[in-house]
């Protein structure tokens, strides 16, 4: 589960550097400053990456589900249904990548 949640981040973390004109749009509508698309890039790439060795996994679930969070709750405010299911099950994923690397975390330390 992790993998694939690595590779989400990875992809977004593209799709944010070099976002399309419809997301500039809705970052624009959401009120967020032109910039700002890079800093979710920046959280994005490292999240991906964190996610991809064992010993760091927790700590990208953990980014990653803070960057869902934020974005699922941008997308609510603003009454922007139609974006807000897919950020919310990548932080629903997201949470469970960290509930069970600090599960299998706490076993190995047994």
């Amino acid at each position: 589960m992790a993998w694939p949640l690595a590779a989400f981040f990875l992809f977004g973390a593209y799709g944010n550097a070099f976002i399309s004109e419809e997301y500039a749009a809705a970052y624009a509508a959401w009120g967020y400053p032109d910039w700002f698309h890079y800093v979710t890039a920046a959280l994005e790439l490292t999240a991906g990456i964190l996610l991809i060795r064992s010993a760091t996994r927790a700590f990208g679930a953990a980014l990653g589900a803070v960057v869902m969070a934020a974005a699922t709750l941008t997308t609510l405010v603003n009454a922007d249904y139609g974006h807000a299911v897919a950020p919310a099950v990548v932080f629903a994923v997201s949470l469970a990548v960290l509930g069970l690397s600090l599960a299998l975390r706490r076993n190995r330390s047994r």
